[in-house]
């Protein structure tokens, strides 16, 4: 089988087992872990979907990750939803109920409800970065990836300001080398003109295949929109007939709340190695590893 009919596999086939086995090898004879004794197979498999089963490189992803927590702790280390409930209450962020044609997670970032003389850059990201650990745990999402909706509308100096050539890195790396998750497309709307030199800024660091990923729609969005998104998912603000932005902000935000204790251990632990079922259920790692045991 060939790795985009590997991921649809079950998490607990027998036809797993040998790259889960050789990633946790892998993994565990790296100088850079060398103080981890074992990863779970539900945390491994989060990887190997990323990198369609290429053991090299879902290692890489393994290992850029690691390294990406350690350098910035200023971000992985406080994953709290209730310490950033201004920002969510203020219908900042919405997770789509319903996935696309393809079955990629649906996200909107709605940058004006984003005040930077409240909420700094490193709090936004911690935001996206909390919505990133929940999802990754999703099967169908570590399948069929993600999907991002940026409305600039509102954005000022104010918010360019905040984007620092270091923290532009560090989004860059997420999206394209230091995180299990596939992103399948980003797309901005309502771009104002002075958005471009923070664009300019981030897109060196981006590798090819996410830049052609990228497409701007500018103010008049909602015809092109339509043509990535079928108008049953999307929020009417955006040419849909889903649910309103509002209530698809707050569900999210409800559920990033009920996530809270799951964000501290994933925050707390040395490799973010908390493995959990696809309704939010922690597996221990004692159990998880057993299933594909070498041995």
């Amino acid at each position: 089988m060939n790795g985009p009919e590997l991921s649809e596999v079950p998490d607990g086939s027998e036809q797993l087992g040998s790259y889960v086995n050789s990633l946790r090898r892998r993994a565990l004879q790296s100088t850079e872990l060398s103080a981890v004794t074992t990863f779970s197979d539900g945390f491994l498999i989060k990887f190997l979907r990323a990198r369609d089963f290429d053991v090299e490189l879902s290692l890489k992803l393994l290992l850029n990750y690691q390294r990406w927590r350690r350098e910035s702790p200023e971000i992985s280390s406080c994953l709290s939803p209730s310490s950033v409930l201004g920002l969510l209450n203020a219908s900042y962020l919405a997770v789509l109920p319903q996935r696309d044609y393809t079955g990629s997670r649906v996200l909107i970032y709605r940058i004006g409800q984003w005040n930077p003389k409240d909420w700094s850059a490193i709090q936004v990201f911690r935001v996206s970065l909390m919505t990133s650990e929940i999802i990754s745990t999703e099967t169908e999402t570590q399948r069929q990836g993600v999907k991002t909706i940026f409305d600039l509308q509102g954005w000022t100096l104010s918010h360019a300001l905040q984007i620092t050539p270091s923290l532009a890195r560090k989004i860059s790396s997420v999206l394209s080398d230091s995180f299990p998750l596939k992103v399948r497309g980003i797309h901005l709307v309502n771009e104002p003109l002075f958005f471009r030199p923070v664009f300019t800024m981030i897109r060196p660091f981006l590798p090819d295949k996410i830049k052609q990923r990228i497409h701007m729609h500018g103010a008049d969005f909602h015809s092109s929109l339509s043509g990535f998104f079928s108008p049953t998912i999307l929020p009417p603000a955006y040419g849909g007939e889903g649910p309103g932005i509002e209530e698809a902000c707050q569900d999210w935000t409800n559920h990033l709340l009920q996530s809270e204790k799951l964000l501290q251990q994933i925050a707390a632990h040395p490799t973010a190695d908390i493995a959990v079922t696809p309704n939010g259920t922690v597996i221990s790692e004692e159990v998880e590893t057993e299933q594909f045991s070498e041995g």
